[in-house]
């Protein structure tokens, strides 16, 4: 069988609901979900086969960007526009319960510069009356801007095989760019790193530095197929130190813990997490 290829690009505010969305298709943990603003700052890849056919994903950067610093909202830009001009056809995800006509109406008319197909989807229908999601769709319809429309629940996995079905249909013959083993463009270290990084956001709340970095340092397969991982927290500013380590270093057993249960699911593999947090002076 002659095998086919289609490229997709999810975009959207943050916390719409495109990380939930593209981890529910995979089947894996490969995009960080937190209720933090741009907690996806890459551009993660998600591949799905099936058959003949390979379905890759661009999960980007959220939309609103403006209250990054200006190197950070360079680089999330960046990644926004690589993913938006690799792919064939855009999926606009939409908090169903935020929805704002005028905001989408704005993003709908920047996307159409780019004269690809665009498809509206309306995430987190579990949470509202589905019938209130009708009017947003008539009242979108008019723009003549997008294709068509889906109502699905990212998070209940409710509408998700509709869309699967509806791209496996939009596919075109090609040969396919990655094996069909690989799931995604991140690899192990990177998405560990993730896992720490989005136990930080969870757990300091309003008080998370955004301009952290995680360092992956060890990553070592043991003879008992354990997992060893050590990994440094950068910081940029002194005083986050006492704010990650908690009292009496509470926090960051708290940070670790978290973190490794979500490796050791994702490794399906025990694993041993040792952190580090590292100060660095850029003046």
């Amino acid at each position: 069988m002659k095998k086919k290829i289609l490229k997709i690009c999810l975009v959207g505010k943050t916390n719409a609901g495109k990380s939930t969305l593209i981890n529910s298709i995979v089947k894996e943990n490969i995009s960080i979900i937190n209720k933090k603003i741009n907690t996806t700052e890459d551009l993660i890849l998600g591949v799905l086969n099936i058959k003949n056919i390979q379905l890759i994903f661009f999960d980007t950067p959220g939309f609103n960007l403006t209250n990054q610093n200006k190197i950070k909202s360079i680089k999330l830009k960046k990644n926004m526009w690589d993913g938006l001009n690799n792919s064939d056809l855009i999926l606009f995800i939409i908090d169903s319960n935020k929805y704002n006509y005028a905001e989408c109406e704005k993003i709908m008319h920047k996307l159409n510069e780019l004269k690809k197909p665009i498809f509206i989807v309306f995430n987190k229908n579990d949470t509202l009356n589905k019938r209130l999601i009708l009017p947003f769709i008539s009242e979108l319809n008019k723009i003549n801007i997008c294709k068509d429309f889906f109502s699905i629940s990212a998070k209940k996995n409710l509408g998700i095989d509709l869309i699967i079905k509806f791209l496996l249909n939009k596919s075109y013959y090609s040969e396919w760019l990655y094996k069909s083993d690989e799931i995604s463009n991140m690899d192990d270290i990177f998405i560990t790193n993730e896992c720490t990084r989005n136990s930080i956001l969870t757990l300091l709340h309003k008080e998370i530095p955004y301009n952290i970095e995680i360092i992956n340092t060890c990553f070592k397969l043991l003879k008992n197929r354990h997992t060893k991982i050590k990994q440094e927290i950068i910081i940029y500013n002194e005083r986050y130190k006492k704010i990650i380590l908690g009292k009496s270093g509470s926090k960051i057993k708290e940070i670790r813990l978290r973190s490794q249960q979500e490796i050791s699911k994702i490794l399906k593999t025990k694993t041993h997490l040792y952190l580090k947090i590292t100060y660095k002076n850029v003046d």
